[in-house]
Formats: C-alpha cells, structure tokens, sequence
C-alpha cells in the first residue's frame, strides 16, 4: 500500500527538481531534469489516486499501481542524482568523460539494477524468452547504441572535427544513440550508422593537433637545377596565406619521371576543410613562380617531337614601348633604349603575389606593363599608393643597392620588367652623361614625394642634394 512518506519524499523531489530547472546555467540539466519532474509527478498523481481510492480497487490492481509508483520514485531519484552530480551547475557545457549518450547509459543501467535486485519488481524482471525475442527484433538498433556509446567513451574524434570513415569524408556535426552525422564539403549532410562507424577505419584530421599536413606534387624539367627550384618553390609559398610557417614547408625531389623531376611539396595548413583551396594557392603560387624564373614544367614525352618555343609574355616591341613610355628613361637615346628593353626580364606575377618585400635587399627596379600594382608600408601594411601599368617603382634600389622601402603586391594578374644594376651600368659605362640625367630625373621626383607627404619635416630628416645623391649612385654602380 503508498506510504505518505513515499509521497513526502516524491514531494520533495518535485520541487527540488523545480528549483534547480530554473536557477541552473546548464541547458543540458533543464533538459535531462524534464524525465525527472515527470516521474516525480507521475508518482504523486498515481500516489495520490491510490490513497483516495483504495476501497474501491482489488487488491491485485492496488499491488501494480503500487510497483508503478516504486518504479516512478526510482527512475527520479536516480535521474535527479545522476544528472545533478555530473554536470557543473553554473556553467552551460557537457563534461567532457561524460557526454549525453553517456550519462543516459548510466541512468538506464542505476534504473535497472535498482528495479530488478533491489525492488525486485516483476515489470522488468522479464523472461529469457521475452529478452530474446527483442535481442533479436532489435539487433541492429542495439549494435548502432552500443557502438555509439563506445564512440562517446573512447572518443576517436569529436563535434566539429574532421574525419574520414571508410570512403566517407566530413566534419562531424552530431553524435546520436543511433548515428554519426557527417557535413562534406560539397554541403550534403552524410548520416553514417554507429555499427557501420565501430567496423570502419577512422582518420582524424584534427588530432592529435589541429595543424595538417598536405603534399602537392609539381613536375620540373631536368634542366633547373635542384637547389634553385626548392628555393623558388620555398619562396614562393610564402604568398599563400593559408600555408603555415611554422611547421615550416618542405620542397623534396621525389621522382626522376620519364620527362620531368617531379618535386614533392609538403605544407601545413590550420583547418582540413580549406584542403582544396590551399593546394589551389600553392599551385598557382609555384606556377607564376616558375613562369617568372624560367623553370619549364614540362609536357609529358611520348615522342621526340621538335615543336614550336612557348611563346613568350612579351614581344621585342612591347618591351621597347613599354621602356619609351617611362619619363625616367628619358635621357637615354633610342638606341639605349632598345638596348635597356633588350636587357629587362619579363616577371608575372599572379593577383595578390608579393613582388618586393620591405626590408630587402635589392638592385633592380620594375617597369608596370600590364595591370597594376599595390604599395604598402610597416607598420600595418598601409596602403600609400597604386601603380597603374605604365608606371614604374624600385629605381633607388637600382640606382643605390638600398633596401627596398615598401612592400609591393600585385592587384592582379600584372606582367612587369626588371631592369637590372648590372644592366643599367653598361649602359652607363658607355654613356656617362646619362647616369647624371637620370639621377636629376630620380632626385627631383624623391624630392616632390618628400615635400608633399611633409616627411622630410616630420622625421627630422632633409633632402638629399642631388650631388650627393649622384655620387652615392656612382660609387653603388662603381662608375
């Protein structure tokens, strides 16, 4: 017969279950509290039916309310206990041994000892017969739970990780009773049985640490030679923002090919789900690299075929319009003109690649062909200007050795020519009145670009004379 003690304590239950639903920070408590405010309530309506009642009921039907209302008692206290001494109170997170699948199972297991050893209640003390008969009508959706509880306990991956499971590639979103659900990078939502995940192998993108590892694999000709093209390759990765600098990148020779080495490049990225588009970057990046250093990737050899040279960036013509049109070059004679543009090298350069770098050293200049280009200056990578194509940026480098006084970038695809010290001082060992034009043209210009911007005021500095100017550059050209 219900006890009014036994109702006492599902009272007490009740409301202590009421009290920590509403001051509690933790979403996950309020949720798995519910189960608990139900069986605390089941048992007092139950209870107290039973009470007022029990003249008009048969002794056998009093019996099984009575082991319904245990049973009620039992599943609350347990979920009120278990849910309460796991979980912290004032912060909303899971812990991190005992996630929900987890603390479920230990609610089911407590529940069910209590019920069949302690209470020894007939309702879950079932037949073999019984047990066997739902073993087997629910064989797979067993395995997928225990296979998801050992997932949640032995935690080869986490929400939000990414993850390969047999042939199946995604960041995993959530963890059921039941599933696995995979996001993939294409968007499709993948929902990967618990059975099908226990048999499969697991690869974890994202442990033991969030840096990966991906390889990129590039052909070279045999004729560039090994030492340049890793330094070229190392060199051109750091325009690929998504590329880490520490652990730092490696260049490899991994193959000697039937027509080309094929150079192996290993590097880091942060997050697996950028894979593509960091291997997008690094393979544009080693491409307009080579283009601009001359190293042929070359086509695969089948035949001995004696075909046309690639065509080049530029024509003879373009170079020598492109050197006419600058007002630096000015002074010179047609012929010296022709014989600069002879000289220059045609760079391109791809959208956002870093052309010279502040700090460097340097002893060339570039004349803008074709697109345009972007300067910045330390500290904060201030943009101070742009270069449309026809314009040109580097000649105190070229003129003095000094290093180079900006960060220059491209804003797109752009083809530029360097013109080299070493170029520019045969021409002026020929003709050595051009070296004082050319400097007048290059001091006059610092000079303006000093007195609009006020820096020569603001720093404390001066102008350079250009006497002194010219003998700097004479001295740097050993003229």
């Amino acid at each position: 017969m219900i006890q009014t003690p036994e109702l006492l304590i599902g009272a007490v239950g009740l409301v202590a279950t009421l009290a920590f639903r509403v001051f509690t920070a933790n979403r996950l408590i309020r949720s798995k509290l519910r189960l608990a405010l139900f069986s605390f309530a089941g048992q007092l309506v139950l209870g107290g039916a039973l009470l007022g009642g029990r003249n008009l009921l048969s002794a056998a039907t009093i019996e099984q309310f009575h082991s319904v209302t245990h049973l009620l008692l039992a599943l609350g206290a347990v979920t009120f206990v278990v849910v309460i001494a796991i979980n912290p109170w004032r912060v909303d997170r899971t812990p991190e041994q005992f996630p929900n699948i987890v603390q479920d199972t230990i609610i089911i297991g407590i529940f069910m000892v209590i019920g069949t050893s302690v209470m020894q209640e007939k309702f879950l003390t079932t037949s073999a017969v019984g047990a066997v008969v739902i073993g087997f009508a629910l064989q797979d959706t067993l395995g997928n739970t225990f296979a998801g509880l050992a997932i949640q306990v032995e935690k080869p991956f986490r929400v939000d990780q990414w993850v390969r499971i047999g042939s199946l590639e995604g960041r995993v979103v959530e963890i059921t009773w039941r599933a696995t659900r995979l996001r993939t990078k294409s968007g499709d939502a993948v929902i990967v049985p618990n059975n099908v995940v226990s048999k499969e192998p697991i690869t974890n993108f994202s442990e033991p640490a969030g840096p990966t590892r991906l390889v990129v694999e590039v052909g070279v000709s045999y004729a560039a030679q090994p030492n340049v093209v890793k330094k070229v390759i190392l060199d051109a990765l750091r325009d690929a923002s998504l590329v880490l600098t520490e652990p730092a990148p490696e260049a490899l020779v991994h193959d000697f090919g039937s027509s080309s080495i094929t150079y192996r490049i290993r590097f880091w990225i942060a997050d697996w789900g950028q894979d593509d588009l960091a291997r997008d970057q690094v393979r544009a990046c080693v491409y307009y690299a080579f283009r601009r250093t001359g190293i042929e990737i070359p086509f695969p050899i089948q035949v001995h075929y004696r075909g046309a040279p690639a065509t080049a960036l530029l024509s003879d013509a373009d170079r020598v319009a492109w050197i006419e049109a600058v007002d630096l070059f000015a002074p010179l004679s047609v012929v010296d003109r022709a014989m600069l543009a002879g000289a220059s090298r045609d760079r391109l350069y791809g959208a956002g690649q870093t052309i010279v770098r502040q700090g460097e050293t340097g002893d060339s200049m570039f004349v803008v062909g074709r697109g345009g280009v972007r300067v910045t200056i330390l500290p904060g990578a201030t943009e101070v200007a742009t270069i449309p194509a026809g314009g040109y940026f580097g000649e105190m480098s070229l003129l003095t050795g000094q290093p180079r006084t900006a960060t220059v970038s491209a804003i797109s695809d752009c083809v530029l020519l360097e013109i080299s010290a070493a170029d520019f001082r045969r021409i002026a060992l020929a003709q050595p009145a051009v070296v004082e034009q050319v400097t007048a043209v290059v001091a006059e210009r610092q000079a303006g670009l000093l007195r609009s911007r006020d820096s020569a005021a603001a720093a404390g500095g001066s102008v350079e004379t250009p006497r002194s100017f010219l003998l700097k550059v004479r001295e740097f050209l050993r003229l």
